[in-house]
């Protein structure tokens, strides 16, 4: 037996006692080489390494834990938002609002979000799970019961008639008969069916008549040409007129004239209806000065 020491230490290349052979006494080709050394266990025992990881770890959990402050003094009115309002403002999708009634309603929801965020920054909705409305409507009640309004001089109230008798007047109202839409053709034959008095039951039953109609609520619903013929007409003369809804037999049966009021007959509601709108405005004007703390952001 060859003693150990002295022995030259056998080298990376030298083939292992235990390697199998093959007839001549060589290694086989088959022998598995000798191992490397495994890079991902020796980073993962780097001091340094740890050191990163923990950090990146404190970092995320503490941005999980406080994520950063929402521009709460922005309000973003979306086009979608627009849109919406829009495609709500006429349940028969007869007209689009114009632009100024587009912006009295963004306007109007523009302050409801900055009653709503004053609501929550008073702590208002604490214990209430109803809408974002029904906060903004919790601080404007606050706001409503804020301002006192006295009684007007003479001189406020006559300004505020002159701007407002529309309120007051009595309108021009008309009355007429009115067949059900349908095509130019079929109205024209039941014009000379109405004339000649041969008109069948159905269109008879079928016919409407509609009393003390005020002038200025026609066009809405039948449009402006058809309002513009029907004012036309001589009282009990029929006629084929076209509304939005397609064509009529119509027949104006009766006319009132308007009447214009005078503030001495109605000074009681007027006074009444003047608290309100003053009221109104200086609530207004208390949501203006909030206004001015947010920034209103519109989308292109």
């Amino acid at each position: 037996m060859v003693p150990l020491r002295g022995r030259r230490p056998m080298s990376i290349d030298t083939p292992s006692l235990t390697a199998p052979l093959d007839g001549a006494g060589e290694p086989k080709a088959s022998a598995r080489p000798a191992r490397r050394p495994d890079v991902r266990r020796a980073l993962l025992r780097e001091p340094l390494i740890h050191f990163f990881l923990l950090g990146a770890l404190i970092f995320a959990l503490d941005a999980w834990l406080h994520p950063p402050k929402k521009d709460d003094r922005t309000i973003v009115v979306t086009k979608a938002l627009r849109q919406a309002f829009k495609d709500n403002f006429d349940e028969d999708k007869t007209r689009v609002p114009s632009e100024a009634e587009l912006k009295k309603m963004v306007d109007a929801w523009v302050a409801s979000e900055i009653l709503y965020r004053e609501g929550k920054a008073m702590a208002v909705d604490r214990g209430d799970d109803m809408i974002r409305d029904r906060i903004a409507y919790k601080l404007q009640l606050m706001i409503f019961d804020q301002v006192k309004v006295g009684k007007p001089t003479d001189a406020q109230l006559e300004e505020w008639f002159r701007a407002n008798h529309g309120h007051f007047d009595e309108p021009e109202r008309v009355g007429f008969y009115l067949t059900p839409p349908t095509d130019e053709a079929t109205a024209r034959r039941q014009y000379e069916d109405i004339r000649a008095q041969r008109e069948s039951a159905e269109l008879q039953s079928r016919t409407r008549a509609i009393l003390g109609r005020p002038v200025t609520s026609i066009a809405p619903s039948f449009g402006d040409e058809f309002r513009d013929a029907l004012l036309a007409q001589s009282i009990g003369q029929w006629g084929v007129l076209r509304s939005t809804d397609g064509w009529h037999v119509a027949r104006l049966d009766s006319r009132q004239p308007g009447r214009i009021a005078n503030l001495r007959d109605v000074r009681e509601e007027a006074t009444r209806l003047w608290h309100n709108d003053e009221v109104r405005t200086r609530a207004w004007e208390a949501v203006n000065r909030l206004k001015t703390q947010y920034t209103v952001k519109y989308e292109e």
